[in-house]
C-alpha cells in the first residue's frame, strides 16, 4: 500500500497545483506528475494583472508559490512523462517514461501546446524568425520588425511585450476585431510601437537562412501585400493562435470532444469513474488561470468521496501524510533553483540534501581566464563549495591551461576518477540553467535522472563522437528540458559531450548559426535543431547522424 496513491494529477500546471493542494490538504496520499516543467504553459507569461487578490505577478511566480503550497501538505513531485493509463481495475495504473504508478483516483490536467497554422514557410523557419514564445525568443528581435499573428489574449498581450524590444510590432488579426477583453486589446490599440491590420491573415513566410519576406493579404478586399526586410536584416514572426489540447495518449480512455478536449461533468469528472480533469485540457467557454485553479479545486474536492469508497472496498484503512515543509523532493529542489542571487541558503538546504543522494563524488572545475564573466563564474563555485563532500569546487587559471585555444571561462563537470564527464556550462547556469545545472551534476554523479531501459542501450549505441552546443536563454522555460537532456546522454556516453552557452554572452554563436530562437542545438558544427527535446527525441536526431 505505500507504493499506492490516493490521487495522481497529471500536470502541473495551475489546474494540476490546485487539484493537489485541495487534495493533499484533505490527507490524501498525492502525487503530481509533470512532463516538462513545473507551472505548465502559464511560466512564460510575463504579466498577470487578473488573477483576484494579485495586483500584478508573473506566470513562473504565481505557480511557485503554488507548488511550495501544495507541498506543504504533503503533495509529491515527479518529472516523467504520462504515455498511457489503464483503468480496467479499482487500483488504476498509470504508465509513464519513468514506470508504473498505481492510484484510486486521477486529475487529469494536461494542458495544451502552442498550436501551429500551416502557413507556407512556417516549419522551415521555426528558431529562424517564426516563434512561438515572446519571453524566450523576443530578445533576438531587438531593433528589428516584428508581427504578431492572432487576436486573443496572449496576441494582445505580447504584442505589447515584444515592443520593450522591437522596433516595431504588427499585429495580423483575422477576425474583424480582437477577441480578448476591451482592456487587454486597448493596451495593444494605444500603444505607439503597434499596428493593427484586422480581417488579415498571413500566407507565406520566406528568405534564405533567416527571413527575408512575409505576404499577407487581406481577407474583405481580397488585396495582397508583402512586407520585406531592410537589405541585409530580418525580422520575427510570433505565432499566438491558440493551443492544441495534450490529449493524444489518453484517446480511447475518457470521452474527448471532436477537438480533443476532454468532456466533463459540473463536477469535472470524465465519463470513467474515479478520473477527472481540470484546466485547459477541460470544455469550457473561458480559459484563464482563475478558472484552471477553480477546475483544480472542484475536481480534488469531487474526487474525495470516490476515494473514500475505495478505501472502504478495498479495505484500505486511512493513512496519515506527514507535511513536508521541511522535506523537498528532487522536482520541488529543480523548481526553487530559481533565483537572482547565486544560491541562497533555502537553496544550500536543498542541495545539500539532493547531493547527499549522489551515487560517487564529482567535480566542478572553472576554466578561468581574466574577464569579468571570469570572476562571476568563480564567484558562483565559490558559493557552490563546502555544500558537500561529494562535490568538490576547482579553479583553474588561464595561466595553468593546457589546451589555451578552449573558449574560457567555462564549467566542466568532472567524473570521480578526473575525467570529464562531457557537460559543460558556458556562463552563469542563473535563471531557468541552475535548475539543468544541478541536474547535470546529479547526472555524472548517478544514479541520474531516471531513463528506460530502451534509452540506455540506444545511449550505449552510440559508437562515434557527437558534440552537441545547446544555445539558451537565462529567461527560456523551455531550455532546461533540452540541456538536462543532452547532458543524460553525455553523462552514460563518453563519445557525447553537451556544452550549454548562455547566448547572451556568445553573439558569435548566434551570428555563425543564425539562432533566432532557443533552445537550440548544433550537432557536430553542422546539423541545427531547435525547440525542446527529449532524451528520446534527442536520441532519434542523434541516430540519423
Amino acid at each position: 500500500m505505500d507504493e499506492l496513491y490516493d490521487v495522481i494529477v497529471v500536470g502541473a500546471g495551475p489546474a494540476g497545483l490546485s487539484a493537489a493542494i485541495y487534495a493533499a490538504r484533505a490527507k490524501f496520499k498525492v502525487l503530481v506528475l509533470e512532463k516538462e516543467k513545473m507551472g505548465g504553459q502559464i511560466t512564460i507569461t510575463s504579466e498577470i494583472v487578473n488573477y483576484p487578490g494579485i495586483e500584478t505577478i508573473d506566470g513562473s511566480a504565481l505557480t511557485e508559490k503554488m507548488r511550495k503550497q501544495a507541498e506543504s501538505f504533503g503533495a509529491e513531485f515527479k518529472m516523467a512523462r504520462a504515455i498511457d493509463m489503464d483503468l480496467s481495475h479499482d487500483i488504476r495504473v498509470i504508465k509513464t517514461d519513468k514506470g508504473d504508478l498505481k492510484t484510486l483516483g486521477i486529475v487529469l490536467a494536461l494542458g495544451a501546446n502552442p498550436r501551429s497554422l500551416g502557413f507556407k514557410g512556417e516549419q522551415e523557419y521555426k528558431g529562424r524568425g517564426v516563434a512561438y514564445c515572446a519571453t524566450c525568443d523576443g530578445e533576438f528581435f531587438t531593433g528589428m520588425d516584428v508581427f504578431v499573428i492572432g487576436g486573443g489574449y496572449a496576441a494582445a498581450e505580447e504584442a505589447v511585450f515584444l515592443t520593450k524590444y522591437a522596433k516595431k510590432v504588427t499585429i495580423i488579426v483575422r477576425e474583424d476585431d480582437f477577441t480578448c477583453a476591451a482592456s487587454v486589446a486597448d493596451k495593444a490599440r494605444e500603444h505607439e510601437k503597434v499596428e493593427i491590420h484586422f480581417h488579415t491573415e498571413i500566407l507565406e513566410a520566406a528568405g534564405d537562412s533567416v527571413l527575408r519576406t512575409a505576404r499577407f493579404r487581406d481577407n474583405k478586399s481580397g488585396k495582397e501585400w508583402q512586407y520585406e526586410a531592410e537589405p541585409g536584416s530580418t525580422f520575427g514572426i510570433f505565432v499566438f493562435a491558440g493551443y492544441v489540447p495534450d490529449t493524444d495518449w489518453v484517446k480511447g480512455k475518457v470521452s474527448l470532444n471532436d477537438k480533443g478536449y476532454l468532456i466533463t461533468d459540473q463536477n469535472q469528472m470524465t465519463d470513467v469513474s474515479g478520473v477527472y480533469a481540470a484546466g485547459d485540457v477541460c470544455v469550457k467557454n473561458l480559459r484563464q488561470v482563475v478558472t484552471a485553479v477553480s477546475d483544480g479545486a472542484v475536481a480534488a474536492t469531487s474526487l474525495e468521496k470516490y476515494v473514500a469508497q475505495m478505501w472502504e472496498k478495498l479495505g484500505i484503512a486511512k493513512r496519515e501524510t506527514v507535511s513536508k515543509k521541511e522535506s523537498k523532493t528532487e522536482a520541488s529542489m529543480e523548481a526553487d533553483g530559481e533565483s537572482e542571487a547565486f544560491i541562497t541558503p533555502e537553496m544550500r538546504a536543498q542541495l545539500k540534501e539532493l547531493f547527499g543522494k549522489f551515487s560517487s563524488k564529482i567535480t566542478v572545475k572553472a576554466l578561468l581566464d581574466k574577464s569579468p564573466l571570469a570572476s562571476q563564474m568563480e564567484g558562483f563555485l565559490n558559493e557552490l563549495s563546502g555544500i558537500s563532500d561529494h562535490v568538490e569546487c576547482l579553479v583553474s587559471r588561464e595561466s595553468d591551461q593546457t589546451a589555451p585555444s578552449e573558449t574560457l571561462p567555462a564549467l566542466c563537470v568532472l567524473r570521480a576518477d578526473g575525467t570529464e564527464s562531457g557537460i559543460r556550462f558556458y556562463g552563469i547556469p542563473g535563471g531557468h540553467e541552475f535548475n539543468s545545472f544541478v541536474i547535470g551534476l546529479y547526472n555524472a554523479a548517478g544514479p541520474g535522472q531516471a531513463i528506460t531501459k530502451e534509452e540506455e542501450e540506444r545511449i550505449e549505441n552510440i559508437k562515434k563522437p557527437i558534440d552537441i552546443k545547446v544555445a539558451v536563454s537565462l529567461s527560456c522555460t523551455m531550455c532546461p528540458t533540452t540541456v538536462m537532456s543532452a547532458g543524460r546522454i553525455a553523462a552514460e556516453n563518453k563519445m557525447v559531450k553537451a556544452w550549454t552557452y548562455d547566448l547572451a554572452l556568445y553573439p558569435e554563436l548566434k551570428e555563425r548559426y543564425q539562432i533566432m530562437s532557443v533552445p537550440c542545438m548544433i550537432i557536430n558544427q553542422k546539423r541545427v535543431e531547435f525547440g525542446k527535446k527529449s532524451v528520446e527525441d534527442l536520441l532519434n536526431i542523434l541516430e540519423t547522424i
